[in-house]
C-alpha cells in the first residue's frame, strides 16, 4: 500500500538533488503498468463501491414509484454522474483511473442516453471524457474521437441553457460574442463546461487551422466566465486563458504578460493547491520568455507539494510527474 506523500513542510526541494526528488512522488512508480495485489484490491474496491452506488440509485428510483418517479430518477442519476466525475478527479492513483475510466465513460454514455436533456449529465460526461483524453490518451485518432464526444456533450448542455448563443457558434467572431453578454450567474457552469471542452478539442486538433482559428472565440467565452465567476473550478478558467495567451511570443502576436497574470491569479485562487497551474506557468510562460529561475522554482514547488486537494488530486499527481520531466530537461532547454 502506498504511503501518503509527505507535506511540503517536510521536504526542502532546494536541498535535494534531482535524482532524489523523483522518489518523493510515490505515484510515479504506480504508472509503470505493474499492478501488485494491494493496488488491485484498491482498484476493485473502488469499482465495487461505484457499482453499489449505481445499484442503490436504481433501486430507490424504482421504489419511489408514482408521480415524479422519472424526474427523481433523473436527478439521482445526474448526481451519480457528478459524483463519478468528482471521484475520478479526487483519486490519487492515475493507473487505477486509467484502467477503470473506460467503464465509467460507457456508464456516463448510458445515463445520458436515458436522459438526453439533462444539463447536469451532459456536463459531467463532457468533463469525464475531457479529463480522460487529457490525462491518458496518446493515440491521435482516438483522442480526436473522444474529444469530439466531450465537445458535443458540452455543446448540447450549453444549447439547453442558451439558445441564442447556440445559434451563433458557427457565426463570425463579432456575431458570436454578442449573446455572451446576456448570460448571467445561472449560465456559468454550462458556459465554462463548453469553453473547456472546446479548448481541449482545439488542442487535439492543433494541426487543423480551421480549429486553431476558433481560439479567439474560446478566449472570449473564458473571459466571460471569469467575469461572471472569477474563482470557478479552483481558478482553472484562468489556467486555460494563460495557456491560450502564451502560445506565441509577444513579437508574433502572443500575450505572454497577460498570460502570466492569469497563471498567477489561478495560483492565488487555489491557495497554491492547483499544481497544474504552476507546471503550465513554467512550461508555457517561463520557457517562452526564457526565465529559468522562475521555471525551476515553480517546478520544485510542485514536486515538493502534497498533491491531495479537493477536485484536483488526480491532476496534481499527473502535474508532479510532468514537473519532474520538465525539470530534468531544464538545462537542455535553457
Amino acid at each position: 500500500m502506498a504511503h501518503p506523500v509527505p507535506p511540503a513542510s517536510h521536504v526542502d526541494p532546494e536541498a535535494l538533488p534531482l535524482k532524489d526528488l523523483a522518489p518523493r512522488i510515490l505515484h510515479v512508480r504506480l504508472g509503470e503498468g505493474r499492478v501488485v495485489p494491494g493496488e488491485r484490491f484498491q482498484q476493485e474496491r473502488w469499482r465495487v463501491n461505484v457499482a453499489r452506488s449505481f445499484l442503490a440509485t436504481l433501486l430507490v428510483g424504482v421504489a419511489a414509484g408514482g408521480v415524479g418517479c422519472s424526474s427523481l430518477t433523473s436527478r439521482m442519476t445526474s448526481g451519480l454522474a457528478q459524483d463519478l466525475a468528482s471521484a475520478t478527479l479526487n483519486h490519487d492513483d492515475p493507473e487505477t483511473v486509467r484502467q477503470g475510466a473506460p467503464a465509467f465513460l460507457l456508464l456516463a454514455d448510458g445515463l445520458i442516453q436515458g436522459s438526453p436533456d439533462s444539463e447536469e449529465l451532459l456536463l459531467a460526461g463532457a468533463q469525464l471524457y475531457g479529463a480522460y483524453v487529457t490525462a491518458f490518451v496518446e493515440d491521435h485518432d482516438r483522442a480526436v474521437r473522444l474529444s469530439d464526444r466531450s465537445l458535443e456533450y458540452a455543446r448540447r448542455a450549453l444549447c439547453l441553457r442558451s439558445r441564442p448563443l447556440c445559434s451563433q457558434m458557427a457565426r463570425p467572431y463579432d456575431e458570436f460574442v454578442v449573446p455572451l453578454g446576456d448570460l448571467d450567474q445561472d449560465d456559468v457552469a454550462a458556459l465554462y463546461g463548453f469553453a473547456t471542452a472546446w479548448a481541449r478539442w482545439i488542442q487535439v486538433q492543433s494541426g487543423d487551422w480551421n480549429a486553431v482559428a476558433q481560439i479567439p472565440k474560446v478566449q472570449a467565452t473564458l473571459r466571460r466566465v471569469v467575469e461572471l465567476q472569477d474563482g470557478i473550478d479552483g481558478g482553472n478558467a484562468h489556467v486555460y486563458l494563460g495557456v491560450l495567451l502564451s502560445q506565441l511570443p509577444a513579437a508574433l502576436g502572443g500575450q505572454p504578460e497577460e498570460a502570466r497574470v492569469h497563471f498567477e491569479r489561478a495560483i492565488e485562487i487555489s491557495g497554491g493547491r492547483n499544481l497544474l497551474a504552476k507546471v503550465l506557468f513554467a512550461q508555457q510562460y517561463a520557457r517562452l520568455v526564457f526565465d529559468r529561475p522562475l521555471h525551476d522554482e515553480l517546478l520544485r514547488e510542485v514536486i515538493a507539494a502534497d498533491p491531495r486537494a479537493s477536485g484536483q488530486t488526480l491532476i496534481n499527481v499527473l502535474a508532479q510527474e510532468q514537473a519532474i520531466s520538465l525539470l530534468q530537461g531544464s538545462a537542455d532547454y535553457f
